[in-house]
């Protein structure tokens, strides 16, 4: 059994004494989160409601000092917890009407549920073209909207909301999973999270990452991780999270440690995130 460490880096600059939160790592069928520390600061747990996952609520032990998180997963199989799959109402899940038809028209038209899973995947995958964008296509809205002709630019985030809450709609198993994914040319390194979707059908569980097959400039998305080589790490799941303790409700999801402040969280933008195995 192989060891990973995955260290994630804040450097004072960024956090400056504030308080960060971050999630503590979560099993998946390739591995298992078997712990996670903190330097350069104290933690406690507090608890995320509408999912029952726990996470790390870390306070610096100084202004000007770096905190450095510390995971270990083994390749261990486990598997994803069943609250992945359970639905959650919120506006980062909640689709539009037209939406809600779109998806349940082209489930009807498939021969089984797992053919209607990869339609879903592939009509979502026709929506979008791979890019950052400083306005998201749902930003601000109370629901998912549908997408019409024509192709809109989005990330892996804005790509799996969209896939979430047309699964779904479809009323189709399927959840939203935040992590590290480290492209084989970097060495062990990235710069921000990624995110994937898993479904369940029949008790049979698929894994699909739209966005790497995209970057890729390949259109025909395969289930499966990993599509871009590489290797990566689950953190935790589910979108439109409460920390009542912390009076934060709604987050968007939680992935990259990020500041705690009067108003909710603020996203961090000079993390250093490293992962290598034990031993080297």
């Amino acid at each position: 059994m192989s060891l990973v460490i995955v260290e994630v880096i804040v450097k004072s600059a960024e956090h400056g004494g504030r308080k960060l939160l971050a999630p503590v790592g979560m099993p998946t069928p390739h591995q298992t989160a078997l712990h996670f520390s903190v330097e350069g600061g104290q933690f406690d747990l507090t608890g995320e409601t509408t999912s029952g996952q726990m996470v790390a609520l870390m306070t610096p032990e100084g202004a000007d000092v770096d905190v450095k998180l510390i995971y270990h997963f083994a390749d261990a199989e486990g598997m994803y917890p069943e609250s992945v799959f359970q639905p959650r109402e919120s506006c980062f899940t909640r689709a539009a009407d037209a939406l809600v038809t779109d998806a349940q028209q082209i489930a009807e038209q498939a021969v089984d549920g797992h053919a209607a899973i990869a339609a879903i995947v592939a009509h979502t995958s026709e929506k979008f073209s791979y890019g950052h964008v400083d306005v998201r296509f749902n930003e601000g809205m109370d629901t998912v909207p549908h997408l019409g002709c024509g192709l809109t630019k989005g990330s892996c985030v804005d790509i799996n909301t969209y896939l979430i809450a047309s699964l779904r709609s479809a009323g189709l198993e399927a959840g939203y999973v935040t992590g590290y994914f480290f492209p084989q040319e970097k060495n062990g390194c990235c710069s921000d999270m990624h995110c994937w979707v898993v479904t369940r059908h029949n008790g049979v569980v698929l894994e699909w990452d739209i966005a790497h097959h995209k970057k890729m400039g390949k259109e025909d998305i395969c289930c499966g991780l990993n599509p871009k080589p590489g290797s990566r790490v689950a953190l935790a799941h589910s979108m439109g999270l409460a920390f009542p303790e912390l009076g934060i409700f709604e987050e968007k999801l939680i992935a990259e440690p990020v500041v705690v402040s009067d108003e909710g969280t603020i996203r961090l933008h000079d993390l250093e995130i490293r992962m290598r195995l034990a031993g080297d």
